[in-house]
């Protein structure tokens, strides 16, 4: 019977002792496990037409990304969308380079495939704390058949797009 009290007696402090450890731990660490979302101070964001600097000589492109992007954050409703004089953020964005490339070359050398890829330098901007949030290269590609005409490349296009927008907003709201 001894022997069990001990026993018991030894588990009890070793919990303490866990117990102690882990609240020393938690005292001196201001880990937050509310990770993944926006600052709270953060209500409403604007959204400025996309730049385009890549010399791609598409005009519709920036329009793409914009329309896009501000659908995306509508959609999101994390962020309110507002005029920038107003917006507590701004996401401003620059199309960088637009690459169209060869991406299955069949025998002969006939190109069979292309990878079209975007890639925009994001700004996040806290206009309430007048500091910079982040700043990003994003990178995307769509692929089309080749020869398939300017329809097919704005296929390729429109998949780029779907998948820049859906990289900023998720770094936007939940890259925190």
């Amino acid at each position: 019977m001894a022997d069990r009290r001990k026993k018991a007696a030894g588990h009890a402090i070793a919990l303490l002792g866990l117990a102690w450890s882990l609240s020393v731990l938690a005292a001196g660490c201001r880990y937050s496990f509310t990770g993944g979302s926006v600052p709270p101070h953060l209500k409403t964001i604007a959204i400025p037409i996309i730049q385009d600097q890549s010399g791609f000589g598409d005009p519709r492109l920036k329009d793409q990304l914009t329309d896009q992007l501000v659908s995306l954050f509508r959609g999101d409703n994390t962020l309110q969308l507002a005029d920038r004089a107003n917006a507590d953020a701004v996401l401003d964005a620059v199309v960088t380079r637009v690459s169209d490339d060869p991406l299955v070359v069949n025998p002969g050398e006939l190109v069979s495939e292309r990878r079209i890829t975007v890639a925009v330098h994001v700004t996040l901007t806290d206009q309430k704390q007048r500091r910079k949030m982040w700043e990003k290269d994003f990178n995307q590609w769509g692929d089309y058949p080749s020869g398939g005409g300017p329809t097919q490349r704005d296929a390729g296009i429109q998949e780029a797009v779907k998948k820049l927008t859906e990289d900023i907003l998720n770094e936007t709201v939940a890259g925190w």
